[in-house]
This record gives C-alpha cells, sequence and structure tokens, in this order.
C-alpha cells in the first residue's frame, strides 16, 4: 500500500512540473518574439508577423497558447495543411512564397509556442 502512496504523489508531482500556466500574451509581448534561427526568423518576418502579432486580424498571436493550443490539438499534419491551403482570413501558404514544408512546421512550431 505504502509504494501506490508513493508512486500516487510522485505522479501528482510530475503533473505540476510539467507546464507552467498558460497565460495569454498582448500585441506587443508577442512582437518581441523571433525564431532563433536567421533563416526562420527571415521568412517570419516576411510572412507571418504582420498578422500573428496583431489581434484584429483574427489570427492566434504568435506565442500565445490560449489561442494556440486547440489548433495544435488538431495535430501538426492539420496546421501545416491549412498553412498551405490557407484557412479563413489566411491566404494559401500564408504568402510564404520561399517556404518549404519543413520551414512552415517550424514556423508553426514557433508561433505555437512548441518550439522548445
Amino acid at each position: 500500500m505504502r509504494g501506490v502512496v508513493v508512486l500516487g504523489a510522485a505522479a501528482l508531482l510530475a503533473g505540476c512540473q510539467a507546464e507552467p500556466p498558460v497565460k495569454p500574451l498582448t500585441p506587443q509581448q508577442s512582437a518581441a518574439l523571433k525564431p532563433a534561427d536567421a533563416k526562420l526568423a527571415g521568412l517570419y518576418e516576411q510572412s507571418c508577423k504582420s498578422c500573428h502579432t496583431v489581434t484584429d486580424t483574427g489570427a492566434p498571436l504568435t506565442g500565445d497558447r490560449t489561442r494556440w493550443d486547440q489548433r495544435w490539438a488538431k495535430g501538426e499534419d492539420a496546421l501545416l495543411n491549412s498553412a498551405v491551403q490557407g484557412l479563413n482570413g489566411m491566404p494559401a501558404g500564408g504568402q510564404c512564397f520561399a517556404c518549404t514544408p519543413d520551414d512552415y512546421r517550424a514556423l508553426i512550431r514557433f508561433m505555437a509556442g512548441r518550439d522548445k
């Protein structure tokens, strides 16, 4: 019985340490973010940033897990398809004419706060 209690307590502690609580970002906080990789930073600056740092566009703000987590739950393939095909107000390809599928995946991970 004692082993079950210890395992249960360990599971609870592990769950508490998984991720900090998600908090919404302001457009200013979002605009301050950029990918660490220089190539991705350039693609992001040219194609993604103008919509994903402005609340009025309807696009989820870069780094705002409160808006991205529901999209992330659909899976990376669904997000890649949305980026390539376009969705709602987002044009096909997100206006990134130089992006490869790997670039899109990395940019999506970055914007969704999942690049770590």
